[in-house]
Formats: C-alpha cells, structure tokens, sequence
C-alpha cells in the first residue's frame, strides 16, 4: 500500500497523467493504476522503469521491524502547489537556466520542498500549509539553486 502511495504522489508532484508514465515505462496502463491502488506484484524491473519515468531512483533496503519510512508522502498541499502554474513556470525556468529537464526540475523542486519543510515546521502532515507558505520557500530554493559559482 506504500508503494502505491509514494508512487502516486510522486506522480501528481509532477502533473503527470497515469497514461504518460505507463508509456514512459513501457509499462500498461492498468498496470501503473493497480499499483498506485496498492494491488499486484509489481518486479524489481517494472519498479525501475517507474523510477526512471518519474524522475527519481530506486532504492531497495532491508530495514527492522517497526522501523520509520525514511520519507513520508509530500503533504496534500504540497501535491496541490505543485500542480500551479507558479510552481510549474518557476521549475521551468530553473530547468532552462540550469540546461536540465523540466520534469527532472519539477522531480528535484518537489521532493527538496517537503525535505526541507520538515524541519522548519513540526507535524508538517498534519498542519495544512497555504500555497503562499510553498510559494516563499520555493522562492528561496529558486535562489539558491539558480545560483551559479561559476560568476
């Protein structure tokens, strides 16, 4: 059920539609959704090309019961601000300056927004934050990340 969640959120963090990260797995559509609704078996393989089509990495570990998730689902809010034309607009223009790839951007932004909102708020899964609390701190990591040493 993990899985599916992480899978999901993972996908409308980027605003993308079920259909096209099946085709980017090459993987079939019904297939992606049973997964995102916690049924199947889904191989190492299949996982992998997810992985990819959404951006990120799979890591596979061996914890100890009762051990904590390493992290937890993007908050609601956060799902929501990053389907906004401001996140959207603002990951592109960071992918053009960095020469990087606007959903590789949008992946990274996300996932460095609730990161980073963890520490600066307690509970952040419990306490609604508003898109202008998102919108100041995706500000900041706009800054820092568009920086460039090179200057």
């Amino acid at each position: 059920m993990e899985l599916g969640r992480r899978l999901r959120a993972r996908r409308a963090a980027l605003g993308r539609t079920v259909a096209s990260v099946a085709a980017d797995a090459a993987l079939s559509v019904p297939y992606v959704a049973n997964l995102e609704n916690g049924r199947g078996n889904p191989t190492v393989a299949a996982l992998d090309r997810l992985a990819e089509a959404l951006g990120t990495r799979l890591v596979i570990a061996l914890a100890d019961p009762g051990a904590e998730p390493e992290r937890p689902a993007p908050p609601p809010s956060l799902v929501e601000f990053t389907r906004g034309r401001r996140f959207r607009r603002t990951a592109g223009r960071l992918a053009e300056l960095r020469g990087e790839d606007d959903a590789g951007v949008r992946a990274m932004l996300a996932g460095a927004l609730a990161a980073v909102a963890v520490p600066l708020r307690p509970g952040l899964a419990e306490e609604h934050w508003e898109e202008e609390d998102w919108a100041r701190l995706l500000d900041a990591l706009t800054l820092i990340l568009g920086h460039r040493s090179d200057r």
